[in-house]
């Protein structure tokens, strides 16, 4: 098992200047090849304190890249339904060359009716648009001359500049929630998924259909698995516990306001089907339950190492756990003590 970082912006235009939260995340990310940690990570959304600081999330990889000499720098995830795949495949190109090839290319269907409706894009197109998308980047990356005539895009044979530094094109990965299909067109394609088990429950059900369909198609292996999770490692359950809840807590509340549209009846899509029911399910997850159900890390080093270990056997383990250090106010130093005694205390026992 391998530990990565993510920064998911969770942040008020008042609470915390851009500049500063960006700041911080370079610094946090300035330590990682010295602690262990083997990626980096971010997103992108818009218009919501929920991940709107993070538009370009290979923005941020680039300047990350020159923080880091090892850690492999991944998008997490970057949204096709609002990129042309011309220009996602030449900033992934420049990216790849910028980090001396260790860039990693997550992909997301996008799930905010709020950046749909702002892009002009129907959510009734989102499963289509995203198969088109990333079939299309694919070649792009692998192949020059590519010409397409599709529903979504058409152009003349294209060759996209600069090639990708890693060959054939840098890894792929499909974030993915809760719709099944999701993970099984994951797998069949041969790409890793990236999941989020903030919701406890049919984790290892959902797993287990990507990794079918990933040997039922042939590929050699059992999939690339990433999980997210909350991390706040301290030296006492009560100090870990007054450090990190109100800042998860506030975080679990603006997953569920920027997404609020789907439980007010005006968006329904049969490529969304029960997120209005998941999401009502979701307004009532704490900081309580994300640490009782073992998805958010929060603890000493020993009462960690016993959710990772648990959470693991019931979903039958991942490759790669891609940690939120710094959710919502967090301040750095107190982000950056519980990365350093995480990294001391509890990688050596988990490997």
């Amino acid at each position: 098992m391998e530990y990565g970082i993510q920064f998911f912006p969770v942040v008020a235009l008042h609470e915390k200047p851009p500049a500063q939260y960006w700041g911080e995340c370079l610094d946090l990310t300035g330590i990682c090849d010295e602690l262990g940690y083997t990626s980096v990570r971010t997103v992108e959304h818009y218009f919501h304190r929920y991940g709107g600081l993070s538009p370009s999330p290979l923005t941020f990889l680039a300047a990350a890249a020159m923080r880091t000499r090892h850690a492999r720098l991944i998008t997490g995830a970057c949204l096709p339904a609002f990129n042309h795949p011309l220009q996602l495949a030449s900033e992934i190109g420049l990216v790849d060359a910028i980090s001396g090839g260790r860039l990693e290319v997550g992909l997301a269907r996008a799930f905010l009716p709020l950046e749909f409706v702002r892009f002009g894009v129907s959510l009734d197109e989102s499963r289509a648009r995203f198969d088109e998308a990333i079939a299309l980047l694919q070649r792009l990356l692998t192949e020059e001359g590519v010409a397409h005539d599709g529903r979504f895009h058409k152009f003349a044979a294209t060759t996209t500049y600069p090639r990708p530094t890693q060959r054939p094109h840098p890894p792929i990965w499909v974030a993915a929630i809760a719709t099944p299909e999701s993970f099984v067109n994951a797998g069949k394609a041969g790409y890793g998924v990236m999941a989020i088990p903030m919701t406890g429950g049919k984790m290892n059900e959902l797993l287990g259909l990507y990794r079918d369909a990933w040997k039922s198609a042939g590929h050699p292996g059992n999939g690339r698995v990433m999980m997210a999770f909350h991390m706040y490692c301290a030296g006492s359950e009560a100090q870990a516990r007054e450090d990190s809840e109100a800042d998860l807590d506030y975080y679990l509340s603006s997953v569920v306001e920027a997404s609020s549209d789907w439980t007010g009846g005006e968006f329904s899509t049969k490529d969304y089907p029960g997120y209005d029911r998941m999401i009502a399910e979701f307004a009532k997850e704490s900081w309580k339950t994300q640490v009782d159900k073992g998805v958010a890390w929060i603890g000493t080093p020993k009462r960690i190492i016993e959710m990772i270990r648990t959470y693991a056997d019931e979903v039958g383990g991942w490759e790669i756990a891609s940690m939120q250090v710094n959710f919502g106010v967090m301040p750095k130093a107190k982000a950056e003590a519980s990365m350093r005694l995480f990294a001391k205390e509890v990688m050596p026992q988990i490997r």
